[in-house]
């Protein structure tokens, strides 16, 4: 069985102990989706979610559930980054960590009820990326999730004894690892930080070369060992994309938002420029499974 949330995608962020003081001062905004006739998309009800840290870093939005929204922050002063909850139906929002550590990344697991999220740890002088979990009722302390395997920068679940991880190499690569016995498969190397799950299952992530030709493509997880296949190219210089339920394609650039639909569209097709909402450079998106969208931009 698929998991609820499949149209995702994540951030890999730069995080280590020198980046933090800069890391960028980000916002996230909400839209609901709307899709008219042949394929239009109108982006309606707007929110800003960060108000309560609208001069700090907001980033790593992810769906727990259509009304549930984590994401990490820190604020200006701090020293790391924590992980906050957001109520969308109540307009609230609670702290979820506050450690020496830095989390960041979280997303749910397939059984519900446990998150994970990647914890920076300090050893010595060096920064070690190390994937965690924890209770979402946070009753108990929470555990790695592997006990060598570190390096981990994104990462996805695709069920409860797999997950998909990027580490940031030369080059950097793109693997499946077998929760239970930590066997590691590679798929793909010369990738972006950006991957997400296809409505049919399958893997889509960024392609890149030397030469700026990036490319969208999808792996087959049904028949691994089938060569990925080419989706698109993706918009100049930019990695970062969001599926939407129907397996529309979204891409942001500066302010404004592309879409690609590959019935209805030849090529990306400009759907919205967001400048009205103050939105300058579009750096993430997230999708959740009702149409809803968030931003992260400054």
């Amino acid at each position: 069985m698929m998991p609820k949330k499949i149209f995702f995608c994540l951030v890999a962020l730069s995080f280590s102990l020198g980046a933090l003081a800069q890391l960028p001062r980000t916002n996230i905004y909400l839209f609901d989706v709307k899709q008219g006739d042949e394929g239009k998309l109108s982006f309606q009800a707007p929110r800003f979610l960060t108000e309560f840290n609208r001069n700090g870093y907001n980033g790593d939005p992810s769906f727990f559930s259509n009304t549930e929204l984590y994401i990490s922050v820190k604020k200006p002063g701090d020293t790391q980054t924590d992980l906050f909850r957001l109520d969308l139906e109540k307009k609230s929002k609670q702290r979820v960590t506050e450690t020496p550590e830095n989390e960041f990344a979280p997303e749910r697991m397939p059984e519900y009820y446990t998150f994970s999220a990647i914890r920076v740890e300090r050893q010595g002088r060096d920064s070690v990326y190390r994937l965690w979990q924890f209770p979402v009722n946070q009753l108990v302390d929470g555990k790695p999730v592997f006990k060598y395997l570190t390096g981990i920068k994104a990462y996805f679940w695709l069920n409860s004894q797999e997950i998909v991880v990027y580490k940031e190499e030369e080059p950097s690569t793109l693997s499946i690892v077998n929760t239970t016995n930590d066997e590691i498969t590679t798929i793909a190397t010369n990738v972006g930080h950006c991957f997400t799950r296809l409505p049919n299952g399958n893997l889509a992530f960024v392609q890149k070369s030397r030469y700026d030709d990036w490319k969208i493509m999808e792996k087959n997880l049904y028949r691994r060992k089938e060569a990925p296949r080419t989706l698109i190219e993706t918009l100049p210089n930019a990695e970062h994309f969001a599926i939407l339920p129907d397996g529309t394609l979204l891409m942001g650039k500066g302010s404004k938002l592309y879409k690609y639909n590959k019935i209805l569209d030849d090529t990306w097709k400009e759907t919205a420029d967001l400048r009205f909402y103050e939105i300058r450079n579009i750096y993430d998106l997230e999708v959740s499974p009702d149409f809803k969208l968030a931003i992260v931009a400054d």
